[in-house]
């Protein structure tokens, strides 16, 4: 996808769609400087952006870090929501949370219904195979029949595989870890994934192997998000991001999880 093409996606996000009215005002960042306390919607799941550890239920990743940084700039605590890509609009409607933080892809159907911040990252698409499968050796050889392709639902995956695919079949998992168990176990050639989750995913998986696009396949820009209806809540998270970019935080944190190279501008 070309960054014109982006940028287009990311300000057709930000427009105030009329379909965003809702039945009664929300204002959020007075509620958040009343109760000094800011609730952040996270996907537990997310290696390098909102990972929850199993072990030990510590959290790690870019927006936790940028999250704790938004509640200090706020002054008030983060209280951390579990939510999911499949979950994500409706935690929001129905204010589980003030705004979400995982590194959001900007879509059209997600447009609709949500309000997006200006993006901190931009991601392409990756594939991950099992180093003991033979017929994908590269990008070109996914979309073949017979060829099983993993995705979770409700991630922007799932829409770019389905009006891509041609010959493969595409299997869509609501589980954790589902789409990762599928091709290990051999029942899916490979999963669909981006750039964060494949780094950190494939440096703890022995088993596991990267196939890249040969060149730029959908990139994708990634921003937080919010319930629609709520101006100044998005003025003061865009007031954030635009913080964070100039004064070094978001690079640092990038850099902290190895993301610095799908920094956004």
């Amino acid at each position: 996808m070309h960054i014109a093409k982006i940028l287009l996606l990311w300000t057709m996000a930000c427009l105030p769609w009329a379909a965003h009215s809702q039945d009664k005002p929300v204002n959020h960042l007075s509620h958040i400087q009343s109760t000094k306390v800011v609730h952040v919607c996270i996907w537990p799941d997310y290696y390098s952006i909102t990972y929850r550890n199993p072990k030990t239920q510590a959290l790690t990743g870019i927006d936790i870090d940028l999250a704790n940084e938004l509640g200090k700039d706020l002054g008030a605590a983060v209280q951390f929501v579990d939510s999911s890509f499949a979950k994500l609009i409706d935690d929001l409607n129905q204010d589980r949370c003030d705004v979400a933080m995982f590194a959001i892809g900007i879509t059209p159907a997600r447009a609709e219904k949500l309000r997006f911040t200006q993006p901190h990252l931009a991601s392409d698409i990756y594939a991950v195979a099992s180093k003991t499968n033979r017929r994908i050796k590269e990008w070109a050889d996914i979309d073949k029949p017979e060829s099983v392709v993993a995705v979770a639902k409700g991630t922007l995956h799932e829409p770019v595989m389905r009006d891509t695919l041609k010959a493969a079949q595409l299997l869509v998992l609501d589980t954790p870890f589902a789409r990762e168990q599928e091709v290990q176990s051999g029942r899916a050639d490979v999963f669909i994934t981006d750039f964060p989750y494949s780094k950190r995913f494939l440096a703890n998986s022995e088993w596991a192997r990267l196939v890249s696009p040969p060149g730029v396949y959908h990139v994708t820009p990634y921003a937080y998000a919010i319930k629609p209806g709520d101006e100044a809540w998005l003025a003061r998270l865009n007031g954030f991001v635009a913080a964070i970019k100039q004064d070094g935080r978001l690079k640092a944190a990038a850099k902290r999880h190895q993301l610095d190279p799908i920094v956004a501008p």
